[in-house]
């Protein structure tokens, strides 16, 4: 008779309430109107942008310090109170729309979003590394960030008759709800707290016929008493200001951690913020504007799959790795150039190359660390990877206003073939 290992009930509980809480965190109906909100409050395109530059610079500023308060309370206590904070907001922009009301709402999701990051990634990986599971750990987030997508969708299919219903207040009432029940199911998270551990020293960089990372299955190797929901962390866990410190003693001290880091700011900011633009890509096509909608429905699907396909990316060595950045950023330029709809399958390629290089350098870097300041080191590749996404809108402004956005695309792309050649180099 064949018993299973009791690590597979846990992986398996693990993986659902990880996959339910993506799901619904990007379930926000408020997510394809809330622009025309603020367009129908009277507010001008200059104050509009003074709001998104408020919500990039709130997570910023958050990101780091949130990673520390993860690794010195309760990572599932973040987890909680992350989407408590953006129900707010989003309470605030319904039920008293103005300009001051929008800036409190976009400094809760803000930060909503920053207690989020690190703490999610770290928790996932921390118990996984217990169950002896750390192996599992790309392709669980793989398919975090399909659920996520899959959200997102979902807001965009149902925003519009909700909205035809109820108007902002339906739409701004079921986006409150889904916050909820987003935090109920973080409630579900498992968490164990671990020792505090020295920052092992600095890894050699790996070979470039070996796998990109390979997660250690003794990161966490003095794990304490199992913790359920509501029980308290271990008296002897560091500070905050001890987990800040352990964070940034670690990503100064080691160098194969500080590089997973730059790698996951590098590959993930320029791609991220190029989908804030692919709705103008695809008007510049000719396309009517109801048509534009299903040209993107091509992207999102094309990283769905990225996600879907962590699991084999794992197998790239780190010349593999390189690789498959040049074929993203050879893909995406050539089917933005193309100036066709036709280009969007293209796109939908190098989307889902991005994605799968997105959650492998995700999956190197949790990989890397070996101090306790899991969620703080993470939280810094967040906030690099934001201040290199505030500075690539900044640029993207400028150069698609010179010379329109499929140039702007495809000259975009071009640092990718940097972090190629650094990989190449074995510099990373």
């Amino acid at each position: 008779m064949l018993v299973a290992s009791p690590r597979v009930p846990a992986t398996r509980r693990l993986a659902a309430t990880l996959y339910g809480y993506a799901f619904l965190t990007d379930l926000v109906l408020l997510y394809p109107l809330y622009v025309l909100l603020f367009a129908d409050t009277g507010l001008s395109v200059g104050q509009i942008s003074t709001l998104f530059v408020l919500w990039a610079v709130a997570g910023i500023l958050l990101e780091v310090p949130s990673g520390a308060l993860a690794d010195a309370l309760s990572r599932r206590l973040l987890l909680c109170l992350a989407p408590l904070l953006t129900a707010a907001g989003f309470a605030l922009w319904v039920l008293l729309p103005s300009y001051p009301a929008f800036a409190v709402g976009f400094l809760l999701w803000g930060a909503g979003g920053a207690l989020r990051s690190g703490a999610l990634e770290a928790l996932v990986f921390t118990e996984l590394d217990r169950l002896g599971a750390a192996d599992r750990y790309a392709r669980l987030i793989g398919r975090t960030r399909t659920a996520e997508v899959l959200g997102a969708v979902g807001s965009g299919v149902l925003a519009g008759p909700v909205f035809a219903v109820g108007g902002y207040l339906a739409v701004g009432a079921a986006s409150v709800a889904t916050c909820l029940l987003a935090a109920a199911v973080a409630a579900r998270f498992p968490e164990h707290r671990t020792a505090p551990a020295a920052t092992a020293p600095a890894a050699t960089a790996p070979a470039a016929t070996a796998p990109l990372a390979t997660p250690s299955a003794a990161v966490v190797s003095a794990a304490a008493p199992p913790s359920g929901p509501g029980e308290a962390p271990d008296d002897d866990e560091p500070g905050w200001l001890d987990s800040l410190r352990g964070g940034l003693a670690e990503v100064r001290a080691d160098r194969a951690v500080r590089a997973a880091v730059l790698l996951v700011a590098a590959v993930a900011a320029i791609w991220g913020g190029l989908d804030e633009y692919t709705g103008l890509l695809a008007r510049d096509t000719g396309v009517a504007e109801v048509t534009v909608p299903l040209l993107l429905l091509l992207v999102w699907a094309g990283m769905s799959v990225g996600g879907l396909l962590a699991p084999w990316g794992e197998r790239l060595s780190r010349r593999g790795y390189a690789g498959l950045l040049l074929v993203a950023a050879g893909a995406l330029a050539a089917g933005a150039l193309l100036r066709h709809p036709a280009g969007f399958v293209l796109l939908a390629v190098a989307f889902a190359a991005f994605q799968l290089a997105t959650v492998l350098a995700d999956v190197r870097l949790q990989a890397r660390i070996s101090g306790s300041a899991r969620a703080t080191v993470t939280s810094l590749a967040g906030m690099a990877t934001d201040l290199t996404t505030v500075a690539f809108y900044g640029a993207y402004g400028l150069l698609a206003g010179a010379v329109g956005n499929p140039v702007a695309f495809a000259v975009a792309v071009l640092p990718y073939l940097l972090v190629a050649l650094w990989l190449f180099a074995g510099r990373g």
